[in-house]
């Protein structure tokens, strides 16, 4: 052979093996769902299966979603995850002494759809019609408030009498920040404001600010609540934020779905019982969301509460939500609302 052919060969080999070194997986493998469909329910099982490209000899082949490992029962793949949203499916194929790696995008979404509510008043009491509410809950019997700076009002946190609407005790948040969702835990009042990018903690007793916390994930700042150990954070997307309350630092989210779509518009926050209660933002409406699988459980219909405050020019919606424990019923109220209303919800 000469020079030059060998030259040319030796070239060509090593152009051939440059190129199989940059293979990517998408170039051997592809995860097809039988039908087409990228939306499904909880439980769902799907007829799923790999286009192998190159005809290569694949010996195994293992699925997951969220890390967890799914297995083919009767050649269909079970959707049994516990959060539901969007997801990646995940296919690792293991073949000829080489493993690859390929995702597709799919929905997982609730398995049934949400149970209708409606409420009955317990009681009314005195609210400052002034206060721009956007966070709410309840301490051994003392109701703390935290307001955004609707109109010409600052945002501030409150401790109140429920009773009687007299205030304990103020903090005002300096403008231009706009306060909103609070919550309590470890005997610290958490606050957060909308888009300055932070919030605060406070002592509970007096109200002195002990530290500051920057977001990381989560872009704004909506509302708030906590299990006792984990605090859960909306921040108007679909994601319901699980924080670190020691740095709250996002640890994961859920994603707030019904049966039939994603859901965006979680609000204020309160937690019972494995719930997570949610003003829906501009509605009139209170969702029940499953805390671990993001699942529109419930939906309460509020309507007709508006009707029942002082009409004025700064009216605005429904929001704020706080469970009593020893009373076992809810308070609710809305932006420069005169009215605190004590209710119980049940299926319609």
């Amino acid at each position: 052979m000469s020079l030059l052919k060998l030259l040319i060969t030796t070239s060509i080999g090593i152009l051939f093996l440059a190129c199989e070194g940059e293979t990517t997986a998408a170039d051997l493998f592809e995860i097809k769902i039988d039908g087409k469909k990228k939306s499904f329910r909880q439980n769902d099982r799907i007829n799923v299966s790999i286009r192998n490209k190159k005809n290569k000899q694949i010996d195994r082949i293992s699925y997951s979603i969220d890390g967890k490992v799914l297995e083919l029962e009767n050649g269909l793949l079970p959707l049994n995850i516990s959060k539901l949203g969007n997801k990646k499916l995940k296919a690792v194929i293991e073949y000829e002494e080489n493993t690859a790696e390929v995702t597709t995008s799919l929905r997982v979404l609730a398995k049934n759809a949400p149970t209708i509510y409606t409420y009955e008043i317990v009681n009314q009491y005195p609210h400052d019609l002034k206060s721009y509410t956007q966070g709410l809950e309840f301490y051994k019997d003392t109701l703390y408030e935290g307001t955004g700076s609707g109109g010409a009002a600052k945002s501030y946190i409150r401790k109140i009498d429920y009773r009687s609407g007299n205030v304990l005790l103020q903090k005002d948040l300096e403008k231009p920040h706009f306060g909103e969702g609070i919550t309590i835990l470890n005997n610290k009042l958490y606050q957060l404001t909308w888009k300055s990018g932070f919030g605060r903690t406070y002592d509970l007793s007096s109200f002195n600010k002990t530290r500051e916390f920057r977001y990381n994930l989560s872009k704004e700042g909506w509302g708030l609540c906590n299990d006792g150990a984990v605090i859960y954070k909306s921040d108007g997307t679909e994601k319901i934020w699980l924080l670190d309350p020691k740095t709250m630092q996002e640890m994961s989210f859920i994603e707030i779905v019904t049966n039939k779509s994603i859901f965006n518009m979680a609000n204020e926050l309160e937690y019972v019982n494995g719930k997570i209660y949610a003003n829906v933002w501009q509605k009139e409406s209170i969702m029940i969301i499953d805390a671990k699988s993001g699942a529109i459980e419930g939906v309460i219909n509020m309507a007709g509460l508006k009707e029942k405050v002082k009409k004025h020019n700064n009216l605005d919606v429904l929001n704020g939500i706080a469970y009593h424990p020893e009373r076992q019923t809810f308070f609710v109220t809305g932006k420069n609302w005169d009215t605190l209303f004590e209710v119980k919800f049940s299926p319609k």
